[in-house]
């Protein structure tokens, strides 16, 4: 096994914290943001100095520069960037605040956008690496009253997507891993809900008010799905996507085919808004 060295948003708690604890345990070093330094500090004695901590938040575009331009000077190079670090927003569209829905957007999508920018120049100049951006089955699959949160990880699953094929000629991979229900305390810990409106409580996004509810069950074993996106370095090529959880292979594939079909039964629309051949 070959000891790296990784940059992970986000390691107070989720996958982020689980992701830190395997690495670290196996002997990796770990370079890992957080919002209060306190949330790692057992990992910072048990581990020492190769636990490397920053204070970060995702949604001040100059912070993160600084940080991803600190952790590489200061710890020589990093082998793997991995994206964690966001939250869920749920509620319809309209029952969110405006503020709400700018926070979303700036911690999901614009924030990793800036993270990848700045590692890049980085991961070039020591001829490749790998970038890890943890998504969701939402990603690709919508559900009643996830619209901001799906509207972020649909965002940043379409940059990555593109950004894979920009940097492959540099050796660099990148891989989208959608993860199912786990017990991450993300529906129950940092699931942010919109105020119900009376005129939504008859309508299919009600069902997400429940969603902090500790009792819903969730099918994904953390661990197994953490020790997933970590295997997934050694694949060669990157694999560009990865669902976890026997539910997000499930959501996901019956949304990739109803999307199929939909596009196949519009062939003769599309083709008939053609110039004519030779126009």
């Amino acid at each position: 096994m070959t000891n790296r060295t990784w940059l992970i948003t986000g390691v107070s708690s989720g996958f982020g914290r689980l992701l830190a604890e395997q690495l670290l345990e196996r002997g990796d070093r770990v370079a890992g943001t957080v919002r209060d330094p306190a949330a790692v500090e057992d990992l910072k004695i048990r581990y020492g100095d190769r636990l490397w901590t920053a204070v970060l938040d995702m949604t001040d575009a100059p912070a993160i520069q600084g940080v991803v331009d600190r952790a590489f000077a200061d710890l020589g190079s990093i082998d793997v960037v991995i994206s964690n670090a966001g939250y869920g927003l749920f509620g319809a569209a309209e029952e969110l605040t405006g503020e709400q829905v700018d926070h979303q957007i700036a911690t999901n999508l614009v924030g990793p956008i800036h993270l990848v920018r700045a590692a890049l120049p980085h991961l070039r100049a020591r001829g490749g690496g790998r970038i890890l951006q943890v998504s969701s089955y939402g990603g690709q699959a919508t559900s009643p009253g996830g619209s901001l949160y799906n509207a972020s990880k649909w965002g940043v699953e379409g940059f990555m997507e593109a950004t894979a094929k920009d940097v492959a000629p540099f050796g660099i991979g990148v891989t989208i891993v959608e993860p199912g229900s786990a017990r991450t305390g993300f529906r129950t810990g940092s699931s942010r809900l919109a105020t119900p409106l009376a005129a939504y409580d008859d309508s299919p996004a009600k069902m997400v008010r429940g969603i902090r509810d500790p009792s819903l069950p969730s099918k994904g074993d953390p661990a197994k799905m953490a020790a997933a996106m970590i295997d997934s370095v050694d694949r060669h090529p990157a694999p560009l996507r990865i669902a976890l959880g026997s539910d997000s292979y499930a959501y996901v594939r019956q949304a990739l085919g109803e999307r199929l079909a939909d596009i196949e039964a519009q062939r003769d629309l599309a083709f008939s808004t053609d110039l004519p051949a030779g126009g």
